[in-house]
């Protein structure tokens, strides 16, 4: 584009004003991406030097006293902890030195915890070390300001919930996690304030609901079907959350929300469109009391109830035309799921929830004109006849005829958008 500057001003296209405009742009823009870099590399840099001192300790360990093991056991804690203040009282304002230094100390305060364990054979497992490093470091997020600090420690609280709840079950509980979830989510709010349109904001975007997701399932106990009800309310509320003004502003790759809630509702209205799950649902003897005050039913409730307080407030002065019909399901399968404790019908009423939730996706994606929605809504259908050939009595041709059906449905959509793609052009 620069390139061609002169010759546009030659040509009288442009004005010079406008010229100089475009140059401090891509000058500007130029910059941006630099600043991109030097982060990232310098945080790349902080980890392969931290963990470099590591190997280069571990390699002659064994020929160490215990007080130089303690020495260098707190060494990169100390190297960590200098750096760290450097970049407070003299690089305060540059991004690259915060967030590497507070890389660094992050992996340096894992190393001393581990080392000092080590040499004065401290006892422990995986799941108390890596509570005590989080907790450790949460200060850290906020003090550096830190957002791969942030992401960090949000890698480290799901692997805490994943190694508590579902490799030691049911030995643990995993209500830190939840605790620990909310201690990070003021500065997720306040990236989203200052910088609203960064790679830092579209990793929490990310991160954030795909950890919640794998944290939810360590809640069950005793009543695990309550927690279809719970999950399927969680997508549901990532649907409406990807839905507001912020993320639907966003590119599609940066709002983790819609995709991980609308795949999610898809996947698990998909598993419960078989017959299994229902029989065994009428044959559980239930006790109303246990049930109510039990985790899940509790966990189920809160959820259910936040996602339709944030559905009530988001459909406020809207025409019911604007509705999206993915933002009613969980609302759907609660009342489908209650009559599936009684009645065999539940498993016909869950197809058709996922043949509608199909169909609208595949009109939704012709009337915005966008591939990607039509095929995503064809895929759906598609799914479900998959799953209806591994779970009906019907006879080779009518499964045959059903995948033709879909093939050609696949054939005249995408034909039909492009050439009306190709009117519009002409």
């Amino acid at each position: 584009m620069q390139k061609d500057i002169p010759e546009l001003l030659k040509a009288g296209i442009i004005s010079p004003e406008t010229a100089e405009g475009i140059r401090q742009f891509y000058r500007d823009k130029a910059g941006q991406s630099q600043n991109r870099l030097f982060i990232v590399f310098g945080i790349l840099g902080a980890i392969l030097v931290g963990l470099g001192i590591i190997l280069i300790i571990a390699h002659n360990w064994d020929e160490f006293s215990r007080t130089v093991k303690t020495i260098f056991s707190f060494l990169p804690l100390l190297v960590g902890q200098f750096f760290c203040a450097f970049a407070l009282l003299r690089k305060n304002n540059s991004n690259a030195w915060r967030e590497s230094s507070s890389a660094f100390l992050f992996f340096a305060v894992g190393a001393s915890i581990s080392l000092i364990s080590q040499v004065y054979h401290i006892p422990g497992n995986i799941s108390a070390f890596i509570l005590t490093w989080m907790l450790l470091c949460l200060p850290l997020v906020y003090l550096m300001r830190s957002s791969v600090t942030s992401l960090l420690y949000l890698i480290g609280i799901t692997f805490w919930a994943a190694d508590t709840g579902y490799w030691t079950y049911p030995s643990a509980h995993t209500y830190y996690y939840w605790l620990m979830l909310l201690a990070v989510l003021p500065h997720y709010y306040l990236l989203k304030k200052s910088q609203p349109a960064s790679n830092f904001m579209i990793f929490h975007n990310w991160f954030i609901p795909l950890s919640i997701t794998i944290a939810l399932g360590t809640v069950a106990r005793n009543y695990e079907e309550f927690m279809f009800i719970a999950y399927i309310s969680l997508f549901g509320l990532f649907c409406l959350i990807g839905k507001t003004t912020f993320l639907q502003s966003q590119k599609s790759s940066n709002n983790g929300y819609l995709p991980i809630g609308s795949l999610g509702t898809i996947s698990i209205l998909l598993a419960l469109s078989f017959t299994w799950f229902w029989e065994d649902l009428r044959r559980m003897d239930i006790s109303f009391l246990n049930a109510i005050r039990s985790p899940e039913f509790l966990t189920a409730l809160i959820i259910s109830s936040l996602a339709g307080a944030v559905f009530i407030r988001q459909r406020k002065n809207k025409f019911v035309s604007e509705l999206n019909p993915m933002e009613l399901v969980f609302i759907i399968f609660i009342i489908i799921f209650i009559i599936g404790l009684y009645f065999p019908i539940a498993v016909i009423l869950v197809n058709l929830l996922v043949f509608s939730i199909g169909i609208f996706t595949i009109r939704l994606g012709a009337r915005k004109d966008h591939l990607g929605i039509l095929n995503y809504g064809l895929l759906i259908i598609t799914a479900l006849v998959v799953c209806r050939f591994f779970d009906t009595d019907l006879s080779f041709v009518i499964r045959g005829i059903l995948f033709v059906g879909v093939g050609l449905g696949f054939f005249v959509a995408n034909s039909r958008m492009l050439k009306k793609r190709q009117e519009h052009v002409k």
